[in-house]
């Protein structure tokens, strides 16, 4: 059996696993016989905005610790201590106070955060090709071919940067180790904060199957209700169950559910991950279910939408709405339209449209608009626009952009959008 320190990164071959390390007396172990054998792994900040809000502020250490905004608003994330009290992420901000009263909650800084996010992946880049960040503060890296360089197992290269990122960042993180992504990712969430577990190739197939439906990667709770409703509650019900059935049941689903069942997962870490969507969207300090008003800000989100698509060269084909009621019920409607585009004019109508079939004087707390399908454009407007109406728009918004470029945004706003300008904070 082979043994990790966390501490001191010494990897040593004994009979019986020690309780604390030989070499510095660290009671942090991690042994596992394909230790040296597994090279994909998955890390994932630990609480990380609330984290790096309490490495600014030492006040902060012992308190329970929420991140949200607004007496609408939702919990973006939250500490340790205040989970403790069952505060988890999307929970209503007013809910989140009666049930802990003395959290104290601070506003979202994503500026800070995407800084200290890029820290932190400034020291995970150089460790592999094969990176590939996820999220803000999560990631996959694989090791695969670089023992020589480094002289070290994935093993002793990640807890060597987790030791890392918490004396030069002040955040810490959890990693998880196997011999592919799924399982990886499940076992960087085993052992939070400051964890780090393995699930090997042997113990696989053995270690899924009490797991519930919806650990299974891309299982939601509405799938994971039908899945239930059809007899499978643990993902070995799933191993027992011939893959062709799964396939006759549930299609090219089904055959991914045989397949990270059996805890086999052909997805590969890439070093570069294409944009799938590109959205926003906005929480309502009181609900509104006027569809004027509705609709002028969405011709906002719809600008925003589209400068991140020009700023990003993309164009895409499915316009899509999200609302939220006032009582939480999600609607999202979507339309594909006839080729991809990047312009707000495109957007906002097609939107508009969306929006008119759901305004039925339902009070609504959130509103947002996305594009998805999308592919890289060059940045101009289509030569081949058959209609007149559409070629003149674009070139109207095209002159826009430029000045915007110029002179800001605010150099030229659309008449519509000056009636909500002072009365929301979009």
């Amino acid at each position: 059996m082979q043994y990790l320190c966390r501490d001191c990164t010494k990897l040593l071959n004994i009979n019986q696993i020690p309780s604390r390390c030989g070499e510095c007396g660290s009671p942090r172990i991690l042994a596992h016989e394909e230790l040296e054998e597994l090279n994909i792994a998955h890390f994932d900040c630990d609480s990380f905005f609330a984290s790096v809000e309490k490495r600014d502020n030492k006040e902060l250490i012992d308190k329970p610790v929420i991140i949200g905004g607004g007496k609408r608003g939702v919990v973006a994330t939250c500490c340790y201590i205040a989970r403790q009290s069952g505060i988890h992420s999307a929970m209503p901000i007013m809910k989140a106070k009666k049930l802990c009263p003395n959290a104290v909650i601070i506003p979202p800084n994503m500026a800070k955060y995407k800084y200290v996010s890029k820290q932190i992946f400034a020291l995970m880049q150089p460790l592999t090709p094969l990176f590939e960040p996820l999220s803000i503060d999560e990631g996959f890296l694989d090791f695969s071919g670089t023992r020589k360089l480094h002289k070290a197992c994935a093993a002793q290269i990640l807890a060597k940067i987790a030791l890392k990122i918490e004396e030069q960042i002040g955040v810490s993180i959890s990693v998880g180790l196997s011999h592919n992504k799924f399982l990886a990712k499940l076992a960087s969430d085993l052992d939070k904060p400051r964890g780090f577990s393995i699930i090997g190739k042997k113990e696989a197939k053995q270690f899924l199957a009490p797991l519930p439906i919806s650990q299974i990667y891309g299982v939601g709770k509405k799938f994971a209700a039908k899945l239930k409703k059809d007899g499978f509650i643990n993902i070995g019900q799933l191993q027992k169950y011939p893959k062709s059935e799964l396939i006759k049941n549930y299609g090219e689903l089904g055959a991914t559910l045989a397949d990270l069942a059996r805890a086999k997962d052909r997805r590969r870490v890439k070093s570069e991950r294409k944009v799938k969507s590109v959205s926003t969207e906005i929480t309502f300090s009181t609900d509104i279910a006027d569809f004027s008003t509705l609709s002028t800000i969405l011709l906002e989100l719809a600008e925003r939408v589209s400068f991140r698509l020009k700023q990003k060269r993309l164009i895409g084909d499915i316009i899509t709405l999200k609302l939220k009621s006032a009582n939480f019920e999600l609607r999202t409607r979507a339309k594909h339209i006839s080729f991809p585009t990047h312009f707000a004019h495109i957007i906002y109508e097609i939107g508009e449209q969306l929006l008119a079939k759901e305004v039925d004087g339902t009070n609504f707390r959130l509103i947002g608009i996305g594009v998805s399908s999308l592919l890289s454009g060059i940045g101009e407007i289509p030569s081949d626009l058959l209609e007149p109406k559409i070629y003149k728009k674009a070139k109207i918004e095209r002159a826009m952009d430029i000045l915007h470029e110029k002179f800001g945004k605010k150099a030229l706003i659309r008449g519509k959008l000056y009636q909500i300008e002072d009365k929301l904070d979009i």
